[in-house]
């Protein structure tokens, strides 16, 4: 009698109960969906001019990929490396990382400038990417993705940040599930290797009450563990933090083994939750966490912190 061994992808393409381990983006509507997110949270919002100039930024990525952007795709040779060992399938902190985001970041910047209502302020941020070198925009590139916080500028961060978006989800979008490979890492991005930005518990169909951590730069969504740290993956000491008379949707998941915390949504409560945006526009959330003693697991892609001089 001859045996034979399925693959883990194999196992899922024949279990159709299985829980779904990835939700890539949706090309022709990510961007478009989280910038009518990010226009209606802004209302009443303590930081609404900002919350609606990040919705204007989205915009751009929208029509950029509109317009036919298409980036590199990774060889079949690289999709089977990256399965072999484990590791992103198209890594954005890479020396080979593909410069096609500096025309796509020029692209954002004009889109943004006829918008309108560029303020001197605005203004001065984006002359300063327009002048900005290759050379610096990649180093910049760099300390974000490593999240090296003392080396990124916050004003011109979120632009670069949204140019790294668009490419990689443009990626992510045309990838095929079964070539996503397991990565060792917990947390990481088997897609590009980035850090998730919140965690979402999702409606319907094959997702129906299944736990989603979205990738703050690729978009896609990897499946985790309800009630489980998504940042040391312990059990243990793991509460939520709401604000009182705020939306149910919407809560911090705080874990006391290392003290961090990352928001969750719930769409059973708030169909239109969306990760990045809910959780750019509950700043009020992140003081209260930050006063109670936890660290965020990781910034928002769209907002930067400013990290104080040593001088």
């Amino acid at each position: 009698m001859v045996q034979r061994i399925l693959e883990p992808g194999q196992i899922e393409a024949l279990d159709h109960s299985a829980i779904a381990r990835i939700r890539l983006p949706e090309r022709a509507t990510l961007f478009a969906t989280r910038a009518a997110r990010l226009r209606k949270l802004a209302e009443g919002n303590p930081i609404a001019g900002y919350v609606r100039l990040m919705a204007v930024l989205v915009d751009a990525q929208q029509k950029t990929l509109e317009q036919g952007f298409s980036a590199r795709m990774p060889s079949a040779d690289a999709i089977a490396q990256a399965q072999q060992h484990s590791m992103p399938l198209v890594p954005a902190l890479s020396p080979d990382r593909d410069t096609a985001w500096h025309d796509v970041l020029h692209q954002l910047l004009d889109s943004v400038a006829a918008a309108g209502q560029v303020t001197p302020t605005l203004a001065g941020v984006l002359s300063a990417l327009r002048a900005m070198p290759a050379d610096e925009l990649e180093r910049q590139a760099d300390a974000m993705l490593a999240q090296r916080f003392n080396e990124v500028a916050p004003a011109t961060a979120p632009f670069i940040m949204a140019a790294l978006q668009v490419v990689w989800t443009d990626l992510a979008s045309r990838l095929a599930e079964r070539d996503i490979p397991y990565v060792d890492t917990p947390g990481v991005c088997p897609v590009c290797g980035g850090p998730p930005v919140a965690s979402v518990v999702r409606v319907g169909g094959r997702y129906q009450g299944y736990r989603y951590l979205q990738c703050g730069l690729c978009g896609s969504e990897s499946h985790m563990v309800r009630v489980k740290c998504s940042n040391c993956e312990s059990t243990k000491g793991i509460a939520y933090h709401g604000i009182e008379g705020v939306s149910e949707a919407l809560k911090a998941e705080s874990c006391d083994e290392c003290h961090t915390y990352r928001k969750i949504g719930y769409q059973e409560k708030d169909f239109d939750f969306e990760p990045l945006a809910d959780d750019l526009a509950s700043l009020t959330l992140d003081l209260l966490m930050n006063e109670a003693g936890y660290r965020r697991s990781g910034p928002n892609p769209l907002l930067w912190p400013e990290v104080p001089s040593d001088e």
